[in-house]
């Protein structure tokens, strides 16, 4: 019977010596590690503290969005910040310079300078017809209003025209005939006293009867082509004054005339 071979007893190595290298290396590391922190910029790394001081959130704002130039907080509202800031200086997204945004600034303001000389001519005719305390000009960047006050136009609750009208409105359709060819929209107000006949059973029908008939005067009896009017009743709505007040109710029984300019009449 052959004989069972005796297992040869383990070889010894030298593996510790592949523990102690592992070690090695990670000190190394870890001291270059500190190496390179010495050497970092006070301030660059106190930007980047600042960076993680709302609870490591992108979508919270840490701070001022822009300081010097640099993002402390960023994140997402950062960047809205950052969109804001460029389209305040007149920049695209990218920092670049926005040549549309020029190109809104330069019709703005020759819209503004349009409006100003329409605004400027009607009132000089005003006052050589002696109708400057009667009617009131207001000038926007995109029309100038004429503002006549109700009781000047019409008696109470009625859309009949008063003598004082025709004479005023005759006056008016003579300027209107300069702008023809822009659009000029009529619109009637009221004051906030209810009314409520069988002819107008709101101040809504009162506004607009009152509008339709200055619309009327101008092209019938004045010859001035019906095409590029709007005709508005408002009732007691867009109040320019307080209704608490006589006078202020006065002032808002009223017909405007706007007269858009040409870069609004399109």
């Amino acid at each position: 019977m052959a004989r069972n071979k005796q297992e040869e007893p383990p070889m010894k190595t030298d593996g510790w010596m592949a523990t102690f290298s592992d070690l090695m290396n990670l000190l190394l590391c870890f001291f270059v590690l500190l190496f390179a922190m010495s050497s970092v910029d006070t301030d660059k790394w106190q930007q980047l503290v600042a960076s993680f001081s709302s609870n490591y959130s992108i979508l919270q704002s840490g701070g001022e969005g822009l300081q010097e130039g640099q993002l402390i907080a960023s994140g997402a509202s950062q960047l809205t910040q950052i969109g804001d800031y460029y389209a305040q200086i007149g920049l695209n997204q990218d920092g670049s310079e926005d040549s549309n945004r020029d190109a809104l600034l330069e019709l703005e303001q020759k819209e503004y300078e349009e409006s100003e000389q329409m605004g400027e001519k009607i009132e000089q005719i005003l006052e050589n017809k002696g109708l400057e305390s009667e009617i009131e000009v207001q000038v926007t960047q995109t029309y100038v209003s004429i503002n006549m006050k109700g009781a000047l136009l019409f008696e109470s609750a009625s859309a009949d025209l008063t003598a004082d009208a025709n004479r005023v409105l005759t006056e008016v359709a003579g300027i209107l005939k300069n702008y023809e060819d822009n659009r000029i929209k009529i619109e009637g107000y009221t004051d906030n006293i209810p009314i409520n006949t069988e002819k107008y059973p709101s101040n809504n029908e009162l506004s607009y009867a009152r509008s339709l008939a200055v619309f009327y005067f101008l092209t019938g009896e004045n010859g001035l082509s019906s095409e590029n009017f709007d005709v508005s009743g408002y009732g007691e709505r867009h109040p320019i004054a307080s209704n608490d007040t006589a006078e202020g109710r006065a002032q808002n029984r009223r017909v405007e005339i706007k007269i858009y300019n040409s870069y609004n009449s399109k």
